[in-house]
């Protein structure tokens, strides 16, 4: 059997994160925080293994880099919703999370469809963000468990996420914006 035949299990692992979406969303509601730090790590293990699979063996499909970020960003999105229903993250919070990554799509599309072709890198400022949005997601989530984590953590991640939220927004605005005006220009 030869590797090629294995390139589909970049894919099954970034639709299998997309099923624990659901259960993941359940923990966090019914507050089975264990439970929903299990579901967390599986994710974060599966994101990275079949990222190395597919860079290791050129296992890359147009599916997969469109489904592998948008699975990720699911979940990150999935967990500050369900941490402000719950009331352990401020309404505020969840707003600035998603109106950000919604002001990105939003213009990747009018850029796309007004000035021209689109292909999406991520930032440093933006792969910042999201490092941070998944560590104190990630630390509160802990906090939550009753497992050893520092109380502030929940404080301080509030502000490094808004705060890295309005940096990587702004950057992605101010770096396409620039690139839509040059193009109209030339």
């Amino acid at each position: 059997m030869s590797l090629h035949q294995w390139r589909w299990i970049p894919n099954a692992l970034t639709f299998m994160r997309i099923v624990l979406i659901v259960p993941f969303a359940g923990a966090l509601l019914s507050g089975s925080y264990r439970v929903a730090l299990v579901i967390f790590v599986v994710a974060a293990i599966t994101d990275g293994f079949d990222g190395f699979l597919a860079r290791h063996f050129n296992w890359r499909s147009r599916f997969g880099a469109i489904a592998d970020p948008l699975a990720d960003k699911a979940l990150l999105i999935t967990a500050y919703l369900m941490l402000t229903i719950t009331s352990v993250l401020p309404i505020w919070l969840f707003l600035l999370v998603l109106g950000r990554d919604l002001l990105i799509v939003s213009g990747a599309l009018a850029y796309h469809y007004g000035i021209g072709r689109f292909d999406m890198q991520p930032s440093i400022p933006g792969k910042l963000n999201t490092l941070i949005q998944i560590l104190v997601v990630l630390a509160i989530i802990i906090l939550l468990a009753g497992l050893p984590m520092q109380p502030w953590v929940r404080e301080v991640g509030i502000l490094l996420v808004a705060g890295s939220a309005v940096v990587s927004g702004g950057h992605y605005v101010l770096v396409w914006g620039l690139r839509a005006w040059r193009a109209k220009r030339s």
